[in-house]
């Protein structure tokens, strides 16, 4: 059987909410798509326990569509690493550009290079 969310209900709105998020990581930071989904709301009809269920997926899923002026190279995997794709070596080298080192099992410092989110208000 399918699980009842493989897609947010309004994949458009959550895509724009999770593309700002992620216009807010500074440079030299990284944040995962946990991380991301954690920051957002659950959209309106999904309770709090399928939203944990599936949301860092839906991040994912909304990364790989996003326009140019989301810095999607912040965004990496759980473990601090970036996840196997085409396009994987760029995402690391624009990070080292920004002065984000990776050790030599190619995961990133969460705690050195980690975003918290934006400030609270």
């Amino acid at each position: 059987m399918c699980p009842q969310f493989t897609s947010p209900p309004d994949p458009t709105d959550f895509e724009m909410q999770v593309w700002e998020m992620v216009r807010q990581v500074p440079p030299g930071k990284v944040t995962t798509y946990g991380q991301i989904a954690a920051l957002l709301s659950p959209p309106a009809g999904v309770d709090m326990a399928r939203y944990r269920a599936f949301a860092a997926r839906w991040v994912g899923g909304a990364m790989a569509r996003c326009p140019d002026s989301v810095p999607w190279q912040r965004v990496v995997n759980a473990q601090g690493q970036i996840s196997p794709r085409p396009g994987a070596e760029m995402q690391r080298q624009l990070l080292e550009d920004e002065g984000v080192i990776f050790n030599e099992r190619g995961r990133i410092d969460l705690k050195r290079f980690g975003w918290e989110g934006p400030p609270q208000a």
